[in-house]
């Protein structure tokens, strides 16, 4: 099974593990598991990181895609055309562009965030 992890997720994975639902660990830690990160997370964090909002810089955020053994999701134009007929029941321009990825590839999010659930065909893990 493909798993995209949400960008705090991914966060919470390197940092506050304990934070992440016994469910979606055991889906990520499943060895069946295909583990993928979005590149629109790696943007996320490193402006938010530019911001001062959050403390991860490019080495952490390297050391735990390989220490999370993720795949990085390319953002294609596929995916932004997602985004046309996408209802706007979410206002964050970063997860918007996720659920656009996890629609398009038909792969289920690792999520806490109960919006992403709004949307008909997410598949949402937690």
């Amino acid at each position: 099974m493909r798993l995209l992890l949400d960008t705090v997720t991914f966060i919470w994975a390197i940092s506050s593990p304990e934070r992440i639902s016994r469910r979606a660990m055991s889906a990520l830690q499943s060895e069946t598991a295909v583990r993928e990160m979005s590149s629109i997370s790696v943007s996320e964090i490193a402006i938010k990181q530019a911001r001062h909002k959050l403390m991860l810089d490019g080495a952490d955020v390297l050391r735990g895609i390989q220490d999370l053994q993720l795949r990085i999701l390319p953002y294609t134009s596929e995916h932004a055309f997602h985004l046309f007929s996408l209802p706007v029941h979410h206002a964050d321009p970063f997860d918007r562009q996720i659920i656009a990825q996890a629609l398009s590839e038909k792969i289920a999010v690792v999520t806490c965030d109960e919006t992403f659930s709004r949307y008909d065909g997410v598949k949402v893990v937690w």
